[in-house]
């Protein structure tokens, strides 16, 4: 379906007209497999580079104010930027509080349970917002929003929610909010079916010193408990033209880094109707060439983590030397019930590919405990291949199911405390191989790019190395914010490393 074909189908609901939401999701709930991503893939995807704000949507927020509070991955916060910038373009002024602001949006992450319990606590704190201020409009965006029981609990038990769109249909935000104005009841636009790629979106970045470069949407991959496949639908590239610009206008604006952003990065240019090949690796290397001085990407997934890619990522120079790779279990068993593809050993066979081209590499890693029937054995398969591979730090998780996943279908016998004691026993693994890691940076001189002060302390500045390492330092002042500079590591710690400035690094702006 393009993107005439779906303006044409879409609908705008309200409440009073329709109470039954399903007929935006009846595509979303597919049970996630193969035959269903083989199906869709075969979808075509159309390329829009034309995007701009109608005439008569101009000065719709003049004299409002708007709010965004975001919740989850790398994505959601380059989708709020996005938001931002079509806000702006519409006359809305940024606030950070919600006590004067006229629109109020929760851009939400469905990863995980959790998530989303606080974006539910979140939308009845706003209660008082709207009794104080009836006019003023409170919408839910990102993720949840493409999920039917999510909608159905929202129109069901929060009231005080005026518009719902999901993660397809960002770009039509002006005509949502203009239908909420005019007609003062709930507006709910979301798509089931994603397809098209719209270039030329405006964003307002959060400083300007680092920056997401989105790439590629969506997952084919469907790891039985992920829910991304559904909420941000199928692998759907942008055009590598279009990604470089992006990335020169960036540099020509002095930005330090940029980070390459997909859902399954390593998947991109797979989908590409191009009369060569081109992949992540090819990428990465016509974006070094652009002299950003620092490039990274996320997420991997180590299905398609090819040979060229680490070719490209050996050559060093501005290509940062760390890897986030994802392995979520050691035990081949519950690698299968996850839907991973690979194989311990096809994991650590990758891992050693990587480590021969690139020998002084920081990997990182997501684990998952207490997946469904999980034994004390297959967990101890986690544990030996953290140690193994010896991460430099991973992001650990007790499993939480996922309406609609095939996961959450599965029979748990793994008890809550059996999950929250293998939980504590593999972050004690990670906290020693981490401070282990750090350890060795003691007395040594490290390059940080400085992206402001500390959260805790105004006179300490902070940043990250090339490895992803957070560093606190002390510098005679602000002229270091946005440069990378030279610092001494005077401590090590658990987490972070603490350090003196020695001197300013790179003072010069890419041309574009």
């Amino acid at each position: 379906m393009n993107e005439e074909q779906r303006l044409d189908a879409s609908k705008v609901t309200r409440k009073k007209e329709e109470k039954d939401y399903s007929q935006y999701f009846q595509h979303v709930y597919q049970p996630p497999n193969l035959r269903d991503a083989r199906r869709r893939g075969k979808t075509e995807v159309e390329y829009h580079s034309d995007f701009k704000i109608e005439e008569r949507f101009k000065g719709l927020g003049k004299g409002r104010k708007f709010f965004i509070r975001t919740y989850g991955c790398q994505m959601n916060v380059h989708d709020t930027e996005v938001i931002a910038g079509i806000l702006a373009a519409l006359g809305y002024e940024h606030t950070d509080t919600t006590d004067d602001a006229d629109l109020i949006l929760l851009n939400t992450c469905a990863i995980r349970e959790n998530a989303e319990n606080k974006v539910f606590s979140e939308i009845g704190n706003l209660k008082h917002v709207k009794q104080n201020n009836p006019e003023v409009l409170i919408g839910v965006c990102g993720c949840m929003a493409q999920e039917e029981s999510v909608v159905n609990k929202i129109m069901k038990s929060y009231q005080n929610v005026d518009i719902i769109f999901g993660t397809h249909n960002i770009h039509r935000l002006p005509n949502i909010l203009d239908e909420a104005y005019m007609s003062k009841e709930k507006v709910i636009e979301v798509w089931s079916k994603e397809g098209d790629v719209i270039e030329n979106l405006p964003k307002v970045r959060e400083g300007g010193t680092k920056a997401w470069v989105n790439i590629m949407y969506g997952c084919d991959k469907f790891c039985t408990y992920c829910i991304v496949p559904f909420t941000r639908g199928k692998e759907r590239s942008r055009m590598p033209e279009d990604i470089l610009e992006e990335v020169r206008d960036l540099a020509a604006r002095g930005y330090q880094e940029i980070t390459l952003l997909g859902q399954n990065v390593n998947s991109y240019g797979k989908d590409l109707k191009l009369d060569y090949s081109y992949d992540l690796g090819d990428l990465m290397r016509d974006v070094s060439a652009t002299n950003i001085p620092r490039v990274r990407f996320t997420t991997s997934h180590p299905w398609d983590f090819t040979d060229n890619l680490i070719d490209v990522l050996a050559t060093g120079e501005n290509l940062m030397p760390h890897i986030h790779l994802p392995v979520q279990s050691g035990n081949n068993d519950v690698l299968k019930i996850m839907g991973r593809k690979y194989t311990r050993e096809e994991y650590l066979e990758l891992v050693g590919k990587i480590r021969d081209k690139m020998p002084d590499v920081a990997l990182t890693t997501d684990i998952i405990v207490g997946y469904p029937n999980e034994t004390e054995e297959q967990f101890l398969d986690t544990m030996t291949l953290y140690e193994e591979v010896g991460f430099e730090h991973a992001y650990t998780y007790i499993y939480s199911p996922r309406d609609g996943t095939p996961a959450a279908k599965m029979e748990d016998n793994v008890s809550d405390q059996d999950k929250k004691d293998r939980l504590q026993r593999l972050n004690r693994l990670v906290t020693h191989y981490t401070r282990d890691a750090l350890s060795k940076y003691q007395d040594e001189y490290v390059n940080v790019l400085c992206e402001g002060t500390s959260k805790k302390r105004d006179d300490i500045y902070a940043g990250y190395t090339d490895k992803s390492k957070l560093v606190n330092f002390t510098a005679p002042g602000d002229e270091v914010i946005g440069k990378i500079v030279k610092v001494k590591i005077t401590e090590t710690k658990n987490y972070s490393l603490m350090g003196e400035f020695v001197e300013v690094l790179n003072e010069e702006k890419v041309e574009a």
